[in-house]
């Protein structure tokens, strides 16, 4: 079992940046890859970012890479996604994810994920 509790959101202007944080626990959570998610109303979660459980191996979507970082400290049990250059589209809430079981692939798909995050707003003004 895996808890995830994202924090770091809020409001920023067009071109400005944020960091988010997602914090694990659960004695194995070092051990699973992790991922970055986004939902807007009416449209399905998106995949933004994943990564391996040591952190080696990244994954980006085509609208963030570049953009977006993904990264984690095991050591610290946490995750992290730096926003640069944000734009109005990235306004969402924005949710951190880990699959069912570790040490497996890195997916990027919103069904191959078990454990979520209670999600945080992101809001970029124009």
């Amino acid at each position: 079992q895996v808890q995830l509790v994202e924090s770091g959101g809020g409001l920023v202007q067009a071109g400005g940046s944020l960091r988010l944080s997602c914090a694990a626990s659960g004695h194995t959570s070092s051990f699973y890859s992790m991922g970055w998610f986004r939902q807007t109303p009416g449209k399905e979660r998106e995949f933004l970012a994943g990564i391996s459980w040591r952190g080696g191996y990244q994954e980006y979507s085509s609208s963030v890479k570049g953009r977006f970082t993904i990264s984690r400290d095991n050591a610290k049990n946490m995750l992290y996604l730096q926003m640069n250059s944000l734009k109005p589209e990235d306004r969402a809430v924005y949710y951190c994810a880990a699959p069912q079981s570790p040490y497996g692939i890195t997916p990027s798909t919103s069904s191959e994920y078990e454990y979520w995050g209670q999600g945080i707003q992101v809001t970029v003004s124009s």
